[in-house]
């Protein structure tokens, strides 16, 4: 179906892929239009191809795949479209002058003798280069889209590939369309294929074999695996495309032959690496042998001395009195003897109370401590824990991000290392193997470095194993608490979580405890009663919930009617219902409130923020981060959310990066507490029904949680020991350097 018409007015515009939404102009009248432009013009004629379609909230609106832009015809339109600004250069007062001068063949002086404007006041040569770009960019895109189009790509990835490749898209896709899977974010190996397909490549092509092999590692990679067997590899790509595992096997010769992959050996098996993870695990592997095996910095002093004055000096501090168990005291005197060491336990075992008498114990020798951690919300926990200052990791290094080139640096390397005597950080199990290559790389030989965090909760989202892989090397001094203390040992959270983690069944919890198990048969049970707890059960019982902002609902799974963006839009509607009168923001499917509860979903390191109580500005925000939507301005399609001190406007396409967080991950709650934790136990996919998954979920909560659901679900996730089953060579590299010995 064809409509003809006017864009009279946008309401909403993605830079990156196009997708606008806005009102159309026809003979027979206006309605809403949605689709994807290369640049949108107001005034603008465009014949749309497309159909109607009722959406839930707004009613019927013209949904296009494909336009074709119409010149406007006539003077008065003529002048009404370059007034509006759509071609650089051509403002309003000149778009006057340009018709008065030429009168109906405005437009196509522009675009076949652009010179004669030079007989305009005000074009000059800078100008006229500038109106002819503009102008020819639009009339460009149109002829290329259509044959982008003929090829079987969407408009809005036309309108990515154009804005990449401009003149040169159609060529290029058709010399090699699986270069768009590495050029063009949004274009995935399988739709690459289908437009080779139709392009009449071959099965066994090599451009189609090697995209397959990349494709086949970032996937891995994806899942947490820096590297692939190769035998395993060959197997995997070979079954993808349908093809010979000799036709793969010569291919990924040739990648690896050109430098493009890096081959090695684990555990004397051949595997492959994309490269930058090859040389990141080399470096960290490199990195901490350095540290290591650094002078050890003497101390000048009694370790039992400095313990016995850092317990007394908590109290004098306002922090209760303590005494360490032995197992504490053991980890503090590695940690002083050693220039590297790792603290591992569960929740209740003393990590932060260590952590804050090592503190004590290293200002009193008159060195610099730096205190971080992976995530924002974690050095948050750390600094409240502590009364010390923390921050990230990223902040430590002191990130700085190029817009330009798209990439992340570090102001802090080896060639300006970090400053601090002793570095401290805490949840270690969440760092990935490029952060830690970037935190070592920043690490001068003869800093003490320290690691804390539990080993048996859920691997960092990111590629890498490092906190499990640096403990199993036994190359690192770790220290393992296992004790849990008198004032933990009451919490059933804390009781339950190490019965989970050592394979029993956890306790029910009683009137007046802060566990409970209750059971349900259905999804659509589960789903009403976590509804029912968020809309007030919970907080009728505890005190400590102030509002259902208290309560996190942690799922394993994304899908489903028990997935998090499912558990979303129910929970929007009961803990934030829309209001008559409030602005709400609509943004694709989802729409925003005053109020909502929302989550970063992938590290921004350019976005601006300014903070709240001093109004400093900064930049940077990453994937966790977590806040509530603070105002909405629907005149220019924005909103402020607020995250801990932060103010953030989202707009444009950083809505791409932004979630409700009602309901959330079990993976993206790593490293954050909540007072109240929901936990859905059902019949989810066997990858995600594991022990450490149901551990980290149950560890998240402080003061309350529920599971809701089959009891028989939570016995199978306990006895799931399945290992994540992550490929990566950190620990066999770390045994590879010589063995240490610990005073």
């Amino acid at each position: 179906m064809q409509r003809e018409g006017k864009l009279s007015r946008i309401i909403f515009n993605n830079a990156e892929n196009g997708y606008t939404v806005a009102v159309f102009d026809t003979e027979e009248g206006s309605f809403r239009i949605a689709g994807s432009f290369a640049e949108p013009r107001i005034g603008a004629k465009y014949r749309l191809e497309g159909k109607f379609t009722i959406h839930a909230r707004y009613g019927e609106q013209f949904s296009f795949s494909s336009y074709e832009e119409l010149l406007p015809e006539g003077e008065d339109a003529i002048l009404e479209f370059l007034s509006a600004g759509n071609i650089r250069g051509i403002g309003p007062k000149t778009a006057k002058t340009i018709v008065e001068t030429f009168g109906e063949e405005s437009l196509e002086v522009i675009e076949k003798t652009p010179e004669k404007l030079l007989s305009i006041s005000g074009i000059g040569p800078k100008s006229l280069a500038k109106i002819a770009e503009s102008f020819g960019e639009s009339r460009e895109f149109a002829s290329v889209s259509i044959e982008l189009r003929e090829l079987g790509i969407e408009m809005s990835d036309a309108v990515r590939i154009y804005k990449i490749y401009g003149s040169d898209s159609v060529s290029i896709v058709k010399e090699n369309p699986y270069i768009l899977v590495e050029d063009i974010r949004g274009i995935t190996f399988p739709k690459a294929d289908s437009i080779a397909a139709r392009l009449g490549f071959e099965p066994g092509s090599t451009f189609r074999i090697e995209s397959g092999i990349r494709y086949a590692l970032r996937s891995w990679a994806s899942s947490g695996s820096t590297l692939m067997p190769e035998e395993l590899l060959v197997e995997k790509v070979a079954e993808l495309l349908d093809i010979t595992r000799e036709e793969v096997a010569d291919s990924l010769r040739d990648l690896v032959f050109n430098g493009e992959l890096e081959e090695d050996r684990i555990d004397d098996i051949p595997v492959i690496y994309l490269y930058g993870y090859y040389q990141a695990e080399q470096r960290v592997a490199f990195n901490i042998g350095r540290i290591h095996d650094a002078p050890v910095r003497q101390i000048p002093a009694s370790i039992e001395d400095l313990i016995s004055d850092a317990e007394a000096g908590l109290a004098a501090d306002g922090m209760s009195y303590v005494t360490l168990s032995e197992e504490q005291e053991n980890a503090v005197r590695a940690s002083l003897l050693t220039n590297i060491s790792i603290i591992t336990g569960g929740p209740g075992t003393g990590k932060t109370t260590i952590i804050n008498i090592l503190v004590r114990i290293f200002r009193r020798l008159g060195l610099e401590v730096a205190l971080a951690a992976p995530t924002g919300r974690a050095a948050k926990r750390m600094e409240e824990a502590s009364g010390e200052p923390a921050m990230t990791i990223h902040r430590l290094l002191e990130y700085v991000y190029s817009e330009d080139e798209e990439t992340l640096n570090f102001g802090r390397d080896e060639e300006n290392p970090l400053e601090q005597d002793v570095i401290i950080v805490d949840e270690a199990s969440m760092i990935d193997i490029m952060l830690m290559d970037g935190l070592l790389n920043a690490v001068k030989s003869g800093t003490v470095l320290i690691f804390t965090g539990d080993a048996d909760q859920l691997p960092s989202v990111g590629a890498g194993n490092v906190l499990r892989d640096m403990i199993a090397s036994e190359y690192i001094h770790t220290t393992r608490l296992r004790e849990i203390f008198r004032q933990a040992g009451g919490s059933k959270i804390i009781t339950n979580s190490h019965l989970i983690n050592n394979g029993e069944y956890p306790e029910q919890g009683l009137s007046g405890d802060d566990f409970f198990i209750l059971r349900k048969d259905s999804e659509n049970e589960i789903l009403d009663t976590i509804r029912e707890m968020v809309e007030g059960r919970i907080a009728k019982g505890f005190e400590f919930i102030s509002s259902a902002s208290d309560i996190q609902i942690l799922t394993p799974t994304k899908r489903g009617a028990l997935g998090a963006p499912s558990l979303n839009s129910v929970l929007q509607d009961v803990i934030n219902p829309a209001e008559e009168g409030d602005p709400e923001l609509r943004i694709g499917s989802k729409v925003f409130r005053t109020g909502d509860k929302v989550m970063q979903l992938r590290n921004n390191y350019g976005a601006e923020w300014r903070d709240e109580l001093t109004w400093a500005e900064g930049e940077g925000i990453f994937n966790g981060d977590m806040g509530t939507v603070e105002s909405i301005n629907l005149h220019d399609k924005s909103m402020i959310v607020k995250s801990d001190d932060r103010l953030i406007t989202y707009s444009g396409d950083m809505f791409d990066e932004i979630d409700f967080a009602y309901a959330i991950t079990v993976h993206k709650s790593q490293g954050t507490e909540f007072p109240a934790v929901i936990i859905p136990a059902w019949r989810f996919p066997p990858m995600l029904m594991t022990r450490n998954l149901l551990y980290t979920a149950v560890t998240r909560g402080k003061k309350l949680v529920l599971i809701i659901g089959d009891p028989r679900c939570v016995q199978m996730m306990i006895d799931n020991n399945r290992a994540d089953g992550r490929y990566t060579g950190l620990r066999a590299r770390l045994q590879q350097l010589d063995t240490p010995a610990f005073f």
